[in-house]
């Protein structure tokens, strides 16, 4: 077993000057677990937000390359990371085997994908307008444009993605490539596994030669909005329920400098099943349906928990199919007794709700997550109950039947806001329904075609964010590398000799880095 200490993590070395213990437990049992943890106290938040602080000039202007190689470091920690430590990350979590060493991939993938923007160079966004002294009525001066990072990021850990979302997950992920040193709040539910991914990344600054501070990790209770408040603190990741998204929002804003905060936080993600569909593959995608509603015990930000239909017989015929699939789908353990907590609580709720019935799924029994699945009429849709838009958290979802398109576009126009919406559909469809593309763009971040919202590719052109309460920035994304815009700001330079210009601006760039100079894309050869 990975040596656990239990020590914050600030500056570069280890602190525990708090008197409050915590513990770590065994999901699938219980059980504590022999590691304890150091809850950080008011002034260890603050020592570790000023080290955030004290790092960011230094780490800011490094060469974009040496922040590459920083996180190809990262990359090769994690890849380093054993099968002691993957067996320690079950425990913690209950997720299987597989899945944690497929998380691992994803997790050192996201970092040397982050690597490969900062080595292309176009995170920069550098836009130039040359002077034209000559131009009337007034001469144009010389302006130059290019980003920086904002300053020291908190980060908040996911409960559901103990890597790919946690310590080196996408969002510290994100905020050290664009140049922000990381105050990292360790999530409850898997504290050990903290700590270790948090060894590697001290472990690759140290290869690198980082500044000290460049990465923090506080655990604790209570100690999130002392880190918000922090005016070294310039903005904020966080992946979680609404309830607590919003509350960083609130404190954020409520700042004498109010902040911004990347939250994601609440998904329905709708799926419409279309009729010629229906007809040829009603079967196979009542089958694909309920896979993907139970993947990893539902406790995916993109799990599908609204599925509309319009009244037909072969509607009906789905409907009975996946009723059986769904009543035939075992038990899971979920991440942790909070966790089942709050889906048997959604759950309830549900089945307390005049207007909702319940297809299939058992009552609760002992510790484990029962898969669900619920009919409700659309009038409560149509008349705004918000019960049918709230996230159940787990392996459950939600059947509505329309009576036709008119009502299917009144019921997709009713929704919040989405992480994805989906639409499964044969050409014929589509084109029929090609209307509800315009719909969707306004309510989504993602709009699938014959897929399952159930996986999410880390890449250029993923998005994986969406109105609010789906974010609370829906220009943003957490997924894929247009995730480093969160964390950078415009700086323009009016006159700027050339020898003080920052090196993407130059007008030599040695860097070859891509410029929109006068409105035209150029590249100097390297």
């Amino acid at each position: 077993m990975p040596q656990i200490l239990g020590h914050n993590y600030i500056g570069g070395a280890r602190s525990a000057a708090g008197s409050i213990t915590l513990r770590s437990h065994d999901a699938s049992t219980g059980e504590a677990l022999t590691f304890s943890f150091v809850q950080a106290t008011e002034e260890e938040v603050h020592a570790a937000a000023q080290a955030a602080a004290a790092a960011y000039p230094v780490f800011r202007s490094l060469p974009a390359t040496r922040r590459a190689d920083f996180l190809e470091a990262i990359a090769a920690q994690l890849d380093a990371l054993d099968d002691e430590f993957v067996a320690l990350v079950t425990r913690e979590t209950a997720l299987p085997y597989a899945r944690i060493r497929g998380e691992r991939g994803r997790t050192s993938g996201q970092m040397r994908l982050f690597a490969q923007v900062l080595r292309r160079g176009d995170f920069y966004g550098a836009r130039i307008d040359r002077a034209l002294p000559e131009r009337q009525p007034l001469p144009r001066i010389d302006l130059r444009q290019y980003r920086i990072g904002v300053g020291p990021v908190a980060v908040f850990g996911a409960s559901n993605f103990p890597l790919a979302f946690s310590t080196a997950g996408g969002d510290t992920a994100a905020a050290l490539a664009a140049g922000c040193p990381v105050v990292f709040k360790a999530h409850s539910g898997h504290m050990a596994t903290a700590e270790c991914v948090a060894d590697a990344i001290l472990r690759a600054a140290e290869q690198t030669g980082m500044p000290k501070g460049v990465f923090n990790m506080i655990y604790g209770a209570g100690v999130g909005e002392t880190l918000v408040k922090h005016p070294a603190i310039q903005a904020v990741g966080f992946t979680g329920s609404l309830k607590g998204g919003r509350a960083l929002c609130d404190m954020a804003a409520a700042r004498p400098q109010p902040i911004p905060v990347f939250a994601e936080m609440s998904s329905i993600n709708p799926v419409v099943v279309l009729p010629e569909a229906l007809n040829a593959r009603g079967e196979n995608i009542a089958g694909e349906l309920a896979a993907s509603v139970v993947l990893g015990c539902g406790q995916f930000c993109t799990n599908p928990g609204l599925v509309l239909g319009i009244r037909a017989p072969a509607f009906s015929a789905f409907v009975a199919t996946l009723s059986a699939l769904m009543a035939e789908q075992p038990a899971q353990t979920m991440l942790n007794a909070g966790t089942l907590r709050s889906y048997e609580k959604g759950v309830q709720a549900l089945l307390s709700h005049p207007g909702v019935t319940r297809l299939a799924g058992d009552d609760p029994h002992g510790n484990q997550a029962r898969p669900q699945l619920f009919k409700a009429d659309i009038s409560l849709l149509l008349q705004g109950d918000p019960l049918l838009q709230e996230e159940v958290f787990g392996p459950t979802t939600l059947i509505i039947e329309v009576a036709d398109k008119a009502e299917l576009r009144q019921a997709l126009n009713s929704l919040h806001g989405q992480l994805t919406a989906t639409l499964i559909g044969e050409a014929q469809d589509l084109e029929e329904h090609a209307d509800l593309l315009i719909l969707l763009e306004q309510k989504v971040g993602r709009v699938l075609f014959n897929g399952y919202p159930t996986g999410v590719e880390v890449c250029d052109a993923m998005v994986h964010g969406g109105p609010y309460p789906a974010t609370s920035d829906v220009r943003g994304t957490s997924v894929g590398s247009l995730a480093i815009e969160r964390f950078l700001r415009p700086v323009c330079y009016q006159n700027c000799p050339d020898a003080l210009l920052p090196e993407p601006l130059k007008n030599a760039n040695p860097l070859g880095i891509a410029r929109l100079v006068d409105g035209i894309s150029h590249k100097n050869p390297i």
